[in-house]
Parts: structure tokens; C-alpha cells; sequence
């Protein structure tokens, strides 16, 4: 197959942008805006810094990767989709085998709008919630890391603004306007997912949300990969390949943390490191606790009409949908789920449909443990005898059916009382906060690292650990 060359367009495209004088027109009178906001809430203090960035040049697994020294509003955002796929047939729900549309159904038009509206929020607001930390990287190599995800996240917004201009009209021009309004943690425009409105003001939270948050992301397009709207599918398969090392960022970072954190126990005899410049475990511990939970709060309610009606209509499917072996239609499918009735859990027969957000979820947790396994491999390896687990589902949620109630870590019910007294226990306490922002010292020496962190096992792009990633 031939390589699907991006364009070298004011915004590049490889979507024959300039095909269509009115779009383009109306793209070109967003991107100024763009950079306006990129400006104002993009990495702070780095904006006329060289930075050793990857860039689409191809969309195609052979050429689109290209690695350069580039600042960071020069950065080439813009819209990229996968290429189609000849005879693509919508492969779940009521019309089942169907071709898949090209253009929007006016009957699922508000359905994908609040989908594309909803994923599109995400991404500038997490630029927004990491704008500080290059001030307080633990090296150049995890500075440059910082900043291609942020780079990414906003390439992700113009995919999201694309779909909305090119698509949903007037109120979709307008719903775009309104995603560079909106702010992270502001009280008046706040982000429309509450994670997305969580102050991250230090770099152990930046990893587990790389970790948890970023693999709820990569969940919610892989489920949107499978749309029946194809340019929405498109849009998200291409997605997928950057998302990757958003969650690469996350694991390792926080394997490094535990290395290093496993170091200090040895050198000083002691799992109370934190006088001696280390993240105790314990302490990890709480703030795994907080971001997991967090992030399952994204997948939404466990028991969903919206959710059903998504899967109905071919809107939103599950993760790989086209690949499994089930039942695609699912009409008479029933999922077993735990439920809060009467004050006791118990297990009920639900509606499989209603059920999609759970079903994602289950592949998401699944996800999730296969990373706290390496960890744990690597707690083994250096002979401590600690391990770190995920909580229950159940534990400190905030939307569904767990947030009628309290539970403690291994799914319990417990009294308010209870809860109040065992929370600092199980969740990051102000002192915690304190402490993890007080190791928050930069260090930009390339090759060296800060003393709360292990360097990583290889550099980016086959280039050393001490090489120049961002020229200060």
C-alpha cells in the first residue's frame, strides 16, 4: 500500500481539506483561536523551546512517526484519519452488516455530537491540568515525554474539531468555539468530566493519570473505532496509535518511581524513605487508589440507556467489537452484575446492552492489573515483600451504583464513620500532597534524574538516556 502522505497545508490534512474552500475556510478562522489557547494554557515557560517531538508525517505503520528538534507551536497539528477500509459494514447493533455511513444519520445526530463533544473536552483539558510541571520535571527525558503528550492531546482536539465542523453545521462550529472556552478546574466554565477538573500540580499524579485516565481514553475510542459513523472511526483508529505512549509514560514513570523507591528501602534499611528524598509505597498506594477510581467514574452509570441506546443504533460498540466472537446484535444477551439494593450487594441479570459501560469497564480493570503486575514483578524482583493492588470498583466512586454507598478498598460497605475515619488511610492526604510537591525540584542536566526517580531503561528513539530531548 502506498504511503498516505499528509499535505503541507496551513493546517496539514490528509483528508483533501482543500477540496472543500468553505471548511477549510472555516478551519483555517479556528486555528488562531487554537494557537491563541495553546498560548495561554500550553506548557508554560517552553513555548520557544526546541523539543526533540515526534510528527505525523504519514498515516500509514511505516511513515508516521517523524522525530525532530521542533517548539512546540510550530508542531504540526492537524487532521489525520486511518485509511478507510474497503466495504467497512457497521458490525454491532440493530443494523448489523449494513454499510457504514459517511455521513451523519439524522436520527443519531445529537448521540455523536455529545460522543465527539464529550472525547473532544478531554484533550485540551488535560494540557491544561499539566501546564506547570516542565517547571519541575525530573529530567529532560521526562520533560520531552510531558510535552509530546500535550502536543498529542491538542492534535486529538483538532481531530475532534474537524468531525464537529465538517459534520454537525452551525451547532457544531459552535461546539467547537465552546472547547477552547471551557477551562480545567475553573468554577464558572469547568471541563465537562470531573476528572479532567483535578489540579495536577506534581509528577506522580502526571503518571497515574497517564496510567489510569489515558487508558480510560484509549478504551472510549476504541469503542468509537467501531462506529458505524466512519470518519468518526477513522478519526479514532488514528487516535489509537499516539494514545499508546500516553499510557507508556504512565507505567514506566511509575515503575521508575517504584525502582528508585525500592533502592532507598536498601540503602537505608527503612520503608519510611521519605526523609531520605523517596515516595514511600504506602503512599503510592493512596494515590493509585485515588486515580483508579477517578478514572472508572468515566465509563459512566453500570446500568445505561444511553449506553444501550449507543450499541442499538451503531453509534458506540465495545472495545474490538469486529473481532470477537458474540453475539454483535446482543438483543437477547444478559450480563450478571453486582448491584446496591436495599442496602446489600447482591447479583442481578441485566439487559446486555444496558450493560456496554461495564462490559467496557471489565476490559479496562483487566488492563489496568496487567500493568500492576509488572509492577508487582518488579517489587519482587528487588526482594521487598510489598505489593501494591488495585481497590475495588466500589471504592470512592462518584457516579453509578457505588456512589450510593461507602466502601473501603476490598469492596466492603462500611458506615460513613467508618469512612471518615479509614480515608486518610486509603486516599492522598493534604500532608501526602505536600510531600510529593516538595521532591518536585527540576532537573534538566541531560542524564540526570531526579532523586525520586529511577532513569528509564532505554532512550527515546533509539538515542541515549543523556541526550539533549529539549534544548533549554
Amino acid at each position: 500500500m502506498a504511503v498516505a502522505h499528509v499535505s503541507n497545508e496551513k493546517i496539514p490534512n490528509n483528508v483533501h481539506l482543500s477540496d472543500d474552500k468553505r471548511l477549510q475556510r472555516a478551519l483555517e478562522k479556528w486555528l488562531p483561536n487554537y494557537l491563541s489557547w495553546w498560548q495561554d494554557m500550553g506548557p508554560e515557560g517552553f513555548q520557544e523551546k526546541d523539543i526533540y517531538l515526534r510528527t505525523a508525517i504519514s498515516v500509514e505503520t511505516d511513515g508516521w512517526a517523524h522525530f525532530d528538534h521542533v517548539k512546540m507551536p510550530d508542531y504540526r497539528w492537524g487532521i489525520f484519519l486511518a485509511p478507510p477500509e474497503k466495504d467497512r459494514v457497521i458490525p454491532f447493533g440493530d443494523d448489523y452488516g449494513k454499510p457504514v455511513w459517511q455521513e451523519v444519520p439524522g436520527e443519531h445526530r445529537n448521540a455523536l455530537r455529545r460522543l465527539i463533544v464529550t472525547q473532544g473536552d478531554t484533550e485540551p483539558a488535560s494540557v491544561e491540568q499539566q501546564r506547570l510541571l516542565g517547571q519541575t520535571c525530573p529530567s529532560l527525558y521526562d520533560m520531552r515525554n510531558l510535552f509530546q503528550v500535550n502536543v498529542e492531546e491538542g492534535r486529538h482536539l483538532w481531530a475532534m474539531v474537524y468531525l464537529l465542523h465538517s459534520y454537525f453545521g452551525r451547532d457544531g462550529r459552535e461546539e467547537a468555539e465552546e472547547l477552547l472556552d471551557r477551562r480545567s478546574g475553573n468554577e464558572d466554565k469547568p471541563r465537562i468530566l470531573n476528572t479532567f477538573n483535578e489540579p495536577i500540580d506534581e509528577w506522580l499524579s502526571f503518571f497515574l493519570f497517564a496510567m489510569f485516565t489515558d487508558r480510560d481514553g484509549k478504551y472510549q475510542l476504541l469503542s468509537l473505532a467501531e462506529s458505524g459513523f466512519d470518519p468518526l472511526s477513522r478519526t479514532c483508529r488514528f487516535m489509537l496509535t499516539e494514545e499508546a505512549h500516553h499510557m507508556f509514560v504512565g507505567q514506566t514513570g511509575i515503575r521508575r518511581v517504584i525502582q528508585r523507591s525500592c533502592q532507598l528501602m536498601k540503602e537505608h534499611d527503612t520503608d519510611d524513605i521519605g526523609p531520605h528524598g523517596g515516595i514511600p509505597l504506602k503512599l503510592l498506594e493512596r494515590y493509585i487508589n485515588f486515580w483508579y477510581s477517578s478514572a472508572l467514574n468515566l465509563f459512566g452509570a453500570e446500568k445505561s440507556t444511553n449506553a444501550a441506546g449507543y450499541f442499538a443504533t451503531g453509534v458506540k460498540g465495545r472495545a474490538h467489537e469486529a473481532k470477537l466472537n458474540v453475539d454483535h446484535v446482543a438483543k437477547e444477551c444478559i450480563y450478571q452484575m453486582d448491584v446496591l439494593d436495599g442496602g446489600k450487594v447482591s447479583s442481578e441479570e441485566v439487559p446486555l446492552r444496558n450493560a456496554m459501560n461495564e462490559v467496557l469497564r471489565d476490559d479496562y480493570v483487566d488492563d489496568c492489573n496487567k500493568g500492576v503486575k509488572q509492577w508487582n514483578r518488579d517489587l519482587e524482583k528487588a526482594g521487598v515483600d510489598y505489593r501494591v493492588k488495585l481497590p475495588s470498583r466500589r471504592f470512592n466512586r462518584d457516579v453509578g451504583l457505588w456512589s450510593e454507598a461507602r466502601f473501603d478498598p476490598e469492596g466492603n460497605m462500611i458506615t460513613e464513620a467508618q469512612w471518615q475515619k479509614n480515608k486518610n488511610d486509603w486516599l492522598p492526604t493534604a500532608e501526602d500532597k505536600a510531600f510529593v510537591r516538595s521532591l518536585m525540584v527540576q532537573v534538566t542536566e541531560p542524564g540526570k534524574m531526579a532523586g525520586w526517580i529511577a532513569p528509564p531503561r532505554r532512550g527515546i528513539n533509539d538515542q541515549e538516556i543523556d541526550y539533549e530531548y529539549v534544548k533549554l
